[in-house]
Parts: structure tokens; sequence; C-alpha cells
């Protein structure tokens, strides 16, 4: 399988490929959100920074670049720790650069603790390995 660097547009586009192959199977989202992410310190992108956004007013869950208009809330995170929470889960070191000030948050931060919930039992297997696909697209 090739893999690709986090956040590199080949990466982006493979991610995008991956969610779309199991979209019909992933539950709806848990809480409606409209969330603006800033990653920092991305080491292949020119400004060493990555927009995005993620927003699940719709019923599904839509990851894409760029922001949204009128988010409910933003959140500024650096590469590694972005990495960590969206490709290798690891979840003491999301809470570590929490607690650290290196993840920064404005507006409804409970919009995000929301998604953060665990999974129901019968979805929790599709998404371990859906995110073991994701970290191995990841290099």
């Amino acid at each position: 399988m090739t893999s690709y660097a986090f956040l590199s547009p080949d990466w982006v586009e493979a991610a995008k490929e991956l969610r779309a192959e199991y979209a019909d199977r992933l539950p709806d989202p848990a809480v409606e959100a409209r969330i603006n992410v800033i990653v920092t310190d991305v080491p292949h992108r020119d400004d060493g920074q990555m927009m995005g956004h993620i927003d699940t007013a719709n019923g599904e869950t839509i990851i894409e670049e760029g922001h949204l208009e009128d988010p409910e809330l933003s959140v500024t995170v650096d590469y590694e720790t972005a990495k960590a929470a969206f490709v290798t889960r690891d979840q003491q070191k999301v809470m570590e650069a929490f607690f650290g000030g290196k993840i920064l948050v404005e507006g409804d931060a409970s919009r995000l603790l929301a998604l953060q919930a665990d999974p129901p039992p019968d979805v929790a297997p599709l998404l371990y390995e859906m995110y073991e696909r994701l970290n191995g697209l990841t290099s």
C-alpha cells in the first residue's frame, strides 16, 4: 500500500477516497458541529499551515480544506498533535497537548468534546478498521 505524508495533497485525496468507501456504513454524527481547524508547523506546506474544517450539520461528517464562514468553534493545533488526533488516535498525546496549551479552542468547546465521544459498540469495529487503514496510508 502506498503511504503519504500526513496532510500532503496526496494524503488528503487518499483520505477522502477512504471516507467515501465507508460513508454508507457509518452512522450519522452524534452531534451537529461546524468547526474550523488550523494545523500549524506542517512540514510540506509552503506557509507551514493547513486550513480545514469539520462539518456535521447535514447528517454526515465532512472534512475538507478551507474554512467555513460561520463556525461554532475554531481549533488551532500543531502538526504532530493533529496527526495523533486524526490518524494514530493517541488520546493520551492529545490530552497532554491540550493541557500543555498546544491546542487552542475558540468558541463552543462542548461540540468538540461531543465529537470525541466513544462510538456505539456496533460501530466501533468499523471505525477501528477505517482508522487502521488511514494509519496505513500515512507515512
